[in-house]
């Protein structure tokens, strides 16, 4: 990414291109958990089983495709800031922030579970550059706000397998994907009052 020392030759009408670099900067990082959690959203594609697979497998594919259109318009967005976007694995993995995804083959729920904390994660970090573009550029403010209205509905599909009729998630208190996909897992048994 450009530096404040290393700006980019040009950017869009209306902003410097310091403020350039700093979007760009803030959205580089939306771009690696975007690119992130397409990965991760395929991965709980492939990997959930039990008797919720098909509902969860199919749930599971149009948001890989919306996230995957989240990390094209965000992309796109950077190299309009003047600064070429990174998205390769190397530099995702260099600059994120997160763990890799705690969970491989395991029941729908339990995916479920674990992918509620990755949303949780996702958002507030949206929530964060939603912040931080407030006024200092709002084209990209209004790019990321769109998103957090997917990504949140998204949040909302996977949510409503983890909610009683009273309104309590089965992850409730969980810190960790590990810690949710096992309370999810043990309220789908029967193991815990929701």
């Amino acid at each position: 990414m450009a530096s404040r020392t290393d700006l980019p030759k040009f950017t869009v009408p209306g902003l410097t291109p310091a403020q350039g670099s700093e979007v760009a900067e803030i959205l580089q990082d939306r771009l690696n958990s975007l690119n992130d959690l397409a990965l991760t959203l395929k991965h709980v594609h492939w990997n959930v089983v039990g008797p919720q697979f098909i509902a969860v497998h199919e749930m599971i594919d149009p948001q890989v495709d919306a996230v995957r259109e989240m990390v094209d318009e965000t992309a796109e967005r950077i190299a309009t800031l003047g600064v070429p976007p990174q998205g390769t694995p190397g530099y995702i993995v260099e600059h994120r922030t997160w763990d890799d995804y705690a969970i491989g083959r395991a029941g729908a729920i339990e995916h479920l579970g674990a992918l509620d904390e990755v949303y949780d994660g996702v958002i507030a970090s949206h929530r964060e550059a939603m912040e931080k573009t407030e006024g200092l550029d709002d084209v990209t403010n209004d790019l990321i706000i769109g998103q957090l209205r997917q990504l949140e509905l998204f949040q909302w599909f996977v949510r409503a397998h983890l909610e009683s009729s009273g309104g309590r998630l089965s992850t409730a208190g969980a810190e960790t994907e590990k810690q949710a996909a096992t309370k999810a897992g043990a309220a789908a048994k029967g193991g815990s009052k929701r």
